[in-house]
């Protein structure tokens, strides 16, 4: 497939078609990662994972509550 890299006030966009958004689940607004490999000559956009607030919470807190013992596993 090839796209036209297009201008954007003083950027630049390559437009997404809409089968390669539905595909992968993503939406106009959603963020992505956007990662090259100069060797390869290769730009990759890759969509964020977003963890639940919640999530993250109960493990920082599990964290601290178990700090010594998840540390003295660690050396094991």
């Amino acid at each position: 497939m090839t796209q036209k890299i297009l201008k954007v006030g003083s950027s630049a966009a390559v437009t997404i078609p809409k089968e390669v958004l539905r595909e992968f689940g993503l939406r106009i607004g959603d963020r992505v990662q956007v990662e090259t490999d100069k060797k390869r000559r290769v730009v990759m956009v890759k969509p964020l994972i977003f963890v639940k607030q919640e999530l993250v919470d109960w493990t920082n807190g599990f964290i601290k509550k178990y700090r010594t013992a998840l540390v003295a596993l660690a050396k094991k």
